[in-house]
């Protein structure tokens, strides 16, 4: 172990630039620190009030009672404000040490190809933001909350913590107290984005803490695809990442969030995503959880609008020393209203991967229909694995299909791979691929290659 980062060569993401931070807090959590956070920012008086208040309630809520235990969280060790340089800087003035990390992580090139503007997030601050011309004509705004906070102080305010308070849970209170960083997105009536939004979080510095806030408002008729990726060096102590997503899709129209996270095996990973869907509105979830110590997410979509649509299709791939304890959530409350669970879980080498999910028709939520599908692939006997649904109906004119299933590798389907001489790891990897075809088919091309790599690391 040299410099506290644990050696992995199977994670290619894994390495430190071993950058000093311009500015950094002492580890623990306080008012004093939080005040400093948004001294830092030189925020208005109106979101510290909204941070003093939430982490009076952080002081005051509970881990959750169900799933994983998180009782062994200290919060005083993680920092909770790390930069590496001051707040919105132009790219000529990032240090090239960190120019090089995300070189290597290939993000600038993907952008130049395939995206219409990316925000790149370094520990606590935004370090990259480009947008096309074409969106800017277009009148979509797609920068940083901090911006966002300045610029256009009536929008933020009017979505800020309105689907997601900071009273929902504890994690939601901790980023509601001490957030730095994410993306704010405001696409206008009846426009159609053909290329997706792209924001990339690195973890750099140990035992920091990072916690961005997204929120995207999507208006009327209009439609928009943002990808997210996530990675982290290895080390010797626990990071702690907890995000808060909002997502607001208006009457007529359509967005999709899309996820490959792939932190390194020492992240605690407990995030808040929650959309409301209204009138004839579509939400899609596209959800990968590959890595991290401990994830627990569970995108949800409330349904509020008549005919409002969602769906949700995830990965969760656990190995030794993980715990994948993920799933969705679907609330209907407007007539006519439609929701689709796809869960895909492997767990091998030891790994633990749970689906844990709500479906809720509510009384008024007439003629809904609600689909879950829930299956898990074991690749050998000391894995675990656990199916946890809650599902409620409330009127007698809905109807909810669930289909849940626990299998291992299809020995006949093994055997006739070998006989086409496949080694045994390459019969595996693609008899993986083919269980989780249909998150595959919903990622886009470049994504799609990469997981494919990815996973076939995991794997062997």
């Amino acid at each position: 172990m040299k410099n506290n980062i644990v050696p992995n060569k199977e994670y290619q993401y894994g390495f430190s630039d071993k950058h000093t931070n311009m500015f950094s807090l002492e580890k623990g959590l306080s008012i004093d620190v939080i005040k400093k956070i948004s001294k830092i920012k030189k925020e208005p008086k109106w979101m510290l009030n909204i941070r003093l208040k939430a982490y009076q309630t952080f002081l005051k809520l509970k881990n959750p009672e169900w799933g994983p235990k998180l009782d062994f969280i200290n919060f005083n060790d993680y920092i909770y404000y790390a930069s590496p340089t001051k707040i919105n800087p132009k790219w000529e003035e990032i240090p090239v040490k960190i120019k090089e990390t995300f070189k290597r992580l290939n993000v600038q090139e993907i952008d130049a190809k395939f995206l219409s503007g990316t925000n790149n997030q370094y520990d606590s601050e935004s370090i990259y933001h480009q947008v096309i011309k074409e969106l800017q004509a277009k009148k979509v705004i797609f920068t940083n909350i901090e911006t966002a906070i300045k610029k256009y102080p009536k929008l933020v305010k009017k979505y800020f913590s309105k689907l997601v308070p900071y009273h929902d849970n504890k994690y939601a209170a901790l980023n509601t107290a001490v957030w730095s960083g994410g993306s704010f997105i405001y696409v206008p009536k009846n426009v159609q984005l053909t290329k997706p939004l792209q924001a990339y979080f690195r973890i750099n510095t140990k035992s920091v803490g990072q916690f961005e806030r997204t929120l995207i408002i999507v208006d009327e008729g209009a439609k928009m695809h943002y990808t997210e990726g996530c990675t982290a060096p290895i080390y010797d102590k626990n990071n702690l990442h907890a995000a808060v997503v909002e997502v607001f899709v208006a009457k007529n129209a359509k967005a999709r969030y899309s996820t490959i996270q792939n932190w390194s095996d020492n992240v605690l990973n407990l995030v808040t995503k929650r959309c409301l869907c209204e009138t004839n509105a579509t939400m899609e979830w596209i959800d990968g959880n590959l890595g991290s110590k401990l994830n627990m997410k569970y995108p949800a979509t409330i349904l509020k609008g008549d005919y409002a649509n969602a769906k949700c299709i995830s990965i969760a791939i656990a190995h030794r020393g993980v715990i994948q304890d993920a799933g969705a959530k679907m609330i209907h409350i407007g007539k006519h209203t439609r929701s689709q669970i796809i869960s895909k879980s492997i767990a091998h080498n030891g790994g633990n991967a749970t689906y844990r999910g709500l479906v809720n028709i509510t009384k008024d939520a007439t003629n809904s229909y609600a689909d879950v599908q829930c299956d898990t692939l074991i690749l050998d006997s000391i894995s675990k694995t656990d199916t946890i649904p809650t599902e409620i109906i409330s009127n007698h004119t809905s109807f909810l299909k669930h289909e849940a299933k626990v299998t291992d590798l299809d020995k006949e389907k093994m055997f006739y791979l070998n006989s086409r001489s496949i080694n045994k790891n390459a019969a595996k990897h693609l008899l993986v691929l083919g269980f989780i075809e249909p998150f595959v088919d919903e990622l886009p091309m470049e994504y799609a290659v990469e997981l494919n790599r990815l996973l076939k690391i995991d794997l062997e």
